[in-house]
């Protein structure tokens, strides 16, 4: 009888482990306790601080609304919100505006042996220091910097331009250089995945090249279009360094006044306070750019 209950025990374990459901939640598991001890978990102390205050050294944990009200009452934070999110949408759109057609060139039009080495090239970037390539910016496009030595010397202009370094157009190139691969990126990935048969039975019912592309192309690189978007989007509008750098008093956003809360005036609920604010306007454009999204691939159905 024993001999038989620790057979049958031994029996059960093995299609336990082969249970598909077990091993589902095996390999879940870790990155779950992963992404709850150190994203959840800081994120719920960020929130939880925006309801305290603080006064220099002194913390009282005492719940308000008082930086909240502050927050949205303060013609300050309002300007740094609104532009934080005006810059962010700007380098979206020219970041994803610039990809497609970068991506859709090497998807259609390079031969497939010379792919991966353009997507290495796509890549290079990478390889040197963001602080670096925002600094070469500030060489880029200073008043004597190399554009506007260019544009003199070739006497397109007569003086320096002086509206493209220290303002929010500095930040949107910069940002826009520095984000530009992780916008071509995804959309490449989508446009490899669609059946070129369907382009060539659209062509073959009378269909014009760019009805195609309309109707049949960018629907089906929508989800990398998305990607893109949203790869894009929620990280510039958190973005300090490069207004920092090359803003100016004119372009900084809201996350150099969420560093200066922390770190300068030591309020660390009011600064807790601008990020849960900017986290919920990421949150609310992200998600009526998905419906808009959606609205338009069952208008294209």
């Amino acid at each position: 009888m024993i001999k038989l209950k620790i057979n049958i025990k031994i029996k059960a374990w093995p299609r336990l482990g082969r249970s598909e459901a077990a091993q589902g939640y095996f390999l879940v598991a870790p990155p779950f306790l992963y992404a709850l001890l150190l994203l959840a978990a800081p994120l719920a102390a960020i929130v939880l601080f925006s309801f305290w205050t603080q006064d220099y050294l002194t913390l009282d944990t005492t719940l308000t609304l008082k930086n909240y009200r502050e927050a949205l009452s303060d013609p300050l934070y309002g300007e740094l919100l609104l532009r934080s999110l005006v810059i962010s949408l700007a380098v979206t759109a020219a970041t994803v505006l610039t990809a497609f057609p970068i991506a859709y060139f090497i998807s259609f039009s390079v031969p497939p042996s010379r792919k991966s080495m353009w997507i290495f090239l796509i890549t290079i970037p990478f390889w040197s220091s963001y602080l670096m390539r925002v600094f070469l910016w500030k060489v880029i496009l200073g008043y004597n910097g190399v554009l506007n030595t260019t544009l003199t010397g070739l006497g397109i202009i007569d003086e320096p331009l002086s509206f493209i370094l220290y303002n929010a157009n500095a930040v949107v190139i910069t940002l826009a250089h520095a984000y530009a691969p992780f916008a071509i990126l995804p959309i490449y990935v989508a446009l490899e995945k669609i059946d070129r048969s369907l382009l060539e039975a659209s062509r073959d019912l009378g269909e014009s090249r760019v009805m195609t592309f309309l109707r049949v192309t960018l629907p089906l690189a929508m989800p990398g279009v998305v990607a893109a978007v949203l790869i894009v989007f929620i990280p510039t509008i958190g973005d300090y360094v490069t207004p920092r750098l090359v803003g100016g008093p004119n372009g900084l956003m809201i996350a150099n006044m969420i560093q200066t809360q922390f770190l300068k005036l030591n309020n660390a609920p009011m600064g807790a306070a601008l990020a849960v604010l900017a986290m919920a306007m990421v949150t609310a454009v992200s998600l009526v750019f998905l419906f808009l999204n959606r609205r338009y691939l069952k208008g294209q159905k």
